[in-house]
């Protein structure tokens, strides 16, 4: 039986940042960054291209932590939704220290089967939209010459699926976008770096995908569990703090898999 874990408490290893997390309404990854990021001491900005499932999410979160994050309603495949929200974030907080790159879609096709508008669709918004977040992001960041970009990718980026090339596809991007935009992004001391979980369960999660998956995959994992959402939000914000001053272009795997 897999052991319970609890969340820890902050150590305020974000104080006096400004952090954007992208589609962070629900009950996933993005939500949890937020929320991590917030318990260690930031400023917290959250967008989400479901208006009315981010303003859930920021009254959960100003309940949780005191404070109401400022929520930004964005299509990350939309070139002029993406420079307003940076650029709201600027206005209102003055600056922006950290862009958590989580938007992404999913989907489950065979590749015979697959059409070029679910290819398409998937990348654009996974792979695409971190672009477009990631190049306004550091066109803010760079002559500021401080800034921290962490994206989500995903263990498929590495490892095969079956019904899952649209999606590990853009995840292998995003790993390769990581990368280069980290070696451009030193010369300014801007760090971008990834994670790459391998199951987080949540209930959107639980919803969308065949419970004899789910069965499979969390069997995969040593723990014999599948991640809860806050373990893969520390790694991010480990990511995003000064005790990764030294890292640029890293994928980090957050997973327990064994072969």
């Amino acid at each position: 039986m897999a052991t319970a874990v609890e969340p820890p408490s902050g150590h305020g290893l974000l104080v006096d940042r400004t952090v954007l997390v992208t589609a962070a309404a629900g009950t996933g990854i993005g939500s949890a960054t937020a929320l991590r990021c917030a318990q260690e001491g930031a400023r917290v900005a959250i967008s989400d291209r479901h208006e009315r499932r981010l303003r859930t999410t920021a009254a959960e979160l100003a309940a949780a932590t005191g404070v109401e994050p400022l929520a930004i309603v964005c299509d990350v495949t939309v070139e002029e939704q993406v420079q307003t929200m940076i650029d709201r974030v600027v206005a209102d907080y003055g600056r922006l220290d950290v862009l958590v790159n989580n938007a992404g879609l999913g989907g489950t096709a065979r590749v015979t089967e697959m059409t070029d508008e679910q290819w398409h669709r998937v990348l654009d918004v996974t792979l695409t939209g971190t672009f477009r977040c990631t190049r306004a992001a550091l066109r803010h960041m760079t002559p500021r010459r401080r800034g921290v970009i962490v994206n989500n990718a995903s263990v498929l980026g590495w490892r095969a699926q079956q019904g899952q090339a649209h999606y590990a596809a853009a995840k292998a991007g995003v790993m390769a976008l990581t990368r280069c935009a980290a070696v451009e992004a030193a010369e300014a001391g801007v760090r971008v770096n990834a994670v790459a979980p391998s199951l987080a369960m949540h209930a959107n999660l639980a919803k969308v995908t065949d419970d004899d998956l789910l069965a499979a995959l969390t069997g995969q994992e040593a723990f014999g569990r599948a991640a809860e959402p806050w373990e893969v939000a520390n790694v991010i914000v480990f990511l995003a703090s000064d005790y990764a001053s030294y890292l640029a272009g890293e994928v980090l795997s957050v997973s327990s898999q064994h072969p």
